[in-house]
């Protein structure tokens, strides 16, 4: 194909997982609302009646925690006050989650603190309910804020996809720029200024970054103890054999937010209004999170070209990423070749599951490779052969 068009079909290669359809519960959402109504108002209090209205789930976005918007009314003395709201719902863990756990309450804090201790954009959270019975799993409540998302369904790179596509050279560039600059005042948070051991990994390790490896390393191997993946072994092999130095080859330890992409954060007239998902944060080098930004992109961005359209490949090079962020930190950063690669070899294992699950709802065929469950499977060669930074932009 030249002509623009995607056969969605070969999406997923061998699994022919789809582009437009990702199954993430099968709760209703509006006996959630119903339920979440009752709860709150046992937080806001005798005579508040709060009333749950315009509950949906969001599309595009999202393929491991579970989102629910809604509305809410209700008494606050003599005034009436309505508000719309997010909660977070821990996933239904019995229908092959992405992750082996979720901390809610990670996520929580380190909105707050995110939130309280910088100018980076994100929603305000509100409540949390440790409880899982209140209505069938842990949630929290935070406002909901106004702005587009670059859809990850279909994927914004694909060819009259979403406004971002469509949009100018200069708009582009502005909502890149702006999206990095928020990553670089988000890693003004550290751990010799605020206190984030709650984000520390309880791994073993002499740095943050063998720590964070040693992390993902335990993940790898909870998503694979069915069937190893040849492949993934191989590639987490490569990331320990070719560890950057942290302090040398890296920045220091920074808060990092982990699922640092376009695709959560909300923009409005291509600036940053919210910065959101915060299931993976930790404690890492700005490398790692840098390294994240500009390979979700090219995970787009490879699926499209590899189907025969154009693509986005001016955008989110990571010279221009790194240019942008060392100008807005002061900090030079270090060479993202190890760090894009990480972030290629972790998401392929979030692949991985997403495909199994996938595949349990019947959206997706079990390939007869397993590591055919990795749709990009051909990058993480190419990257361990060294061939795939050719045309990268660095």
């Amino acid at each position: 194909m030249g002509d623009g068009t995607i056969d969605q079909d070969r999406i997923g290669g061998a699994a022919k997982l789809s582009a437009d359809k990702f199954t993430t519960t099968t709760r209703d959402p509006d006996q959630l609302g119903r339920r979440i109504g009752d709860w709150l108002g046992t937080k806001l209090g005798k005579g508040s009646n709060p009333t749950v209205f315009e509950v949906s789930k969001p599309e595009g976005n999202g393929m491991s925690s579970e989102t629910l918007l809604f509305s809410a009314r209700w008494r606050d003395g003599a005034d009436v006050v309505e508000r719309r709201l997010v909660a977070r719902i821990q996933p239904e863990l019995d229908k092959v989650p992405v992750f082996s756990s979720y901390d809610l309450r990670l996520q929580f804090d380190v909105m707050a603190l995110v939130g309280g201790a910088t100018d980076v954009p994100v929603p305000e959270v509100l409540w949390f309910e440790g409880d899982g019975s209140v209505i069938g799993a842990p949630f929290f409540v935070m406002a909901r804020s106004a702005g587009d998302v670059p859809p990850d369904v279909m994927p914004y790179t694909f060819p009259d996809s979403c406004w971002l596509n469509g949009a100018s050279t200069v708009d582009q560039a502005r909502l890149q720029g702006s999206a990095v600059e928020a990553l670089a005042a988000l890693h003004e948070l550290g751990p010799e200024t605020h206190d984030l051991d709650f984000l520390a990994p309880e791994r073993p390790g002499e740095t943050s970054l063998e720590r964070h490896l040693a992390a993902w390393q335990d993940y790898l191997d909870w998503a694979t103890h069915d069937e190893r993946s040849p492949l993934l072994d191989e590639c987490f092999a490569w990331l320990r054999a070719n560890l950057p130095a942290e302090g040398i080859d890296t920045g220091p330890p920074r808060l990092s937010w982990g699922d640092a992409r376009i695709g959560n954060m909300m923009f409005v007239d291509f600036e940053v209004a919210a910065v959101l998902d915060w299931e993976m944060a930790s404690i890492a080098p700005p490398e790692v999170d840098l390294g994240w930004m500009t390979y979700l992109h090219r995970f787009f961005d490879d699926l499209t070209v590899d189907l025969g359209a154009e693509g986005m490949r001016q955008f989110m090079r990571p010279a221009d990423v790194v240019a942008t962020y060392e100008a807005a930190s002061g900090r030079t950063v270090g060479d993202l070749r190890w760090h894009m690669a990480y972030a290629a070899m972790r998401h392929g294992v979030i692949m991985r599951r997403v495909t199994e699950r996938s595949i349990h709802f019947g959206e997706a065929v079990r390939p007869e490779s397993i590591d055919d469950l990795i749709i990009h499977g051909a990058t993480l060669r190419s990257m361990l052969d060294g061939t795939y930074w050719d045309d990268v932009g660095f």
